[in-house]
């Protein structure tokens, strides 16, 4: 049975587990190795995500079947470059597992997000997400995001455009 809840600082290598593995599996194929494996590091690692679970500009939330982190989404101001509203959110993350993906879990994780937003004061949400991550793209065009522009998003030596994509609240 699938249950959600607030991360907690315990939570940190079993999350890092996670990510790597829902990030490699998308796109792993797309990078060096090496790049791939320095990214993983710094995205993941002790002073990436697991390090934010402690930190009070992010909230994550975290889906779980049997005890096993399968999903999370992860909320915090916005960090993109240029002007934003001072009462923006940023969806940073929005990871699934493959095996849980058409479940359910997406769309009750994107509630939380939303409700999380607006209960914060949140005017709008702004993400990114790769261009040719269509699935993603159709996601959260259904819940009303368009896109505003692109993002270059770096790992290692490469470097993929994103779409910046906006929800009015």
């Amino acid at each position: 049975m699938i249950q959600y809840r607030d991360a907690r600082t315990i939570d940190g290598p079993a999350l890092a587990a996670m990510a790597r593995e829902s990030f490699t599996e998308t796109f792993g194929t797309l990078y060096d190795p090496k790049d791939l494996g320095a990214f993983l590091d710094e995205a993941f690692g002790p002073n990436g995500l697991p390090a934010q679970l402690s930190d009070p500009d992010f909230a994550i939330r975290l889906a779980l079947d049997d005890g096993k982190i399968i999903g999370f989404v992860k909320m915090g101001p916005v960090t993109f470059p240029g002007e934003w509203r001072p009462d923006a959110i940023e969806l940073y993350q929005f990871y699934v597992l493959r095996p849980w993906h058409g479940s359910g879990v997406a769309q009750e994780m994107m509630a939380w997000a939303l409700d999380h937003a607006r209960s914060h004061g949140a005017r709008e949400v702004i993400l990114s997400v790769y261009v040719d991550n269509h699935r993603a793209h159709r996601f959260y065009e259904r819940y009303g995001f368009r896109d505003i522009g692109r993002i270059a998003f770096r790992v290692g030596t490469t470097v993929d455009d994103d779409n910046l994509m906006r929800l009015v609240l």
